[in-house]
């Protein structure tokens, strides 16, 4: 299975990110099948903070393709996937991290009230 995911570049406290299509097996930084963009968090003009190269990417996801979950949410931004889907998803995380914290919450409150 190929993932579209980020491989880190750059030095020490300076990262720069390639998003690239990689088979799902590959460590993080090892060879990528396809440079489609890169990523350049430092950047302080959103214009030149991000690179997709749309088409590209289109035709991996075409081929099955994973992108993942941060490369996700840039893909959404520009509607290069299904945004409502993405929401849904987004919203199924959250509500399952909003589930964890209670239930870890309530935990500690009950061995409170036991000690």
């Amino acid at each position: 299975m190929v993932r579209i995911r980020m491989q880190r570049f750059g030095r020490r406290n300076r990262p720069f990110y390639r998003i690239s299509a990689v088979e799902k097996h590959t460590r993080r930084d090892g060879p990528a099948l396809e440079n489609l963009g890169w990523y350049n968090p430092l950047e302080t003009d959103p214009a030149k903070q991000l690179f997709i190269n749309d088409e590209r990417v289109k035709f991996w996801l075409g081929k099955g393709a994973q992108p993942s979950d941060t490369v996700r949410d840039f893909l959404a931004k520009r509607n290069l996937i299904d945004v409502a889907a993405w929401e849904a998803d987004r919203k199924r995380d959250r509500d399952r991290v909003a589930a964890k914290l209670a239930a870890a919450k309530a935990a500690e409150a009950e061995k409170a009230a036991t000690a």
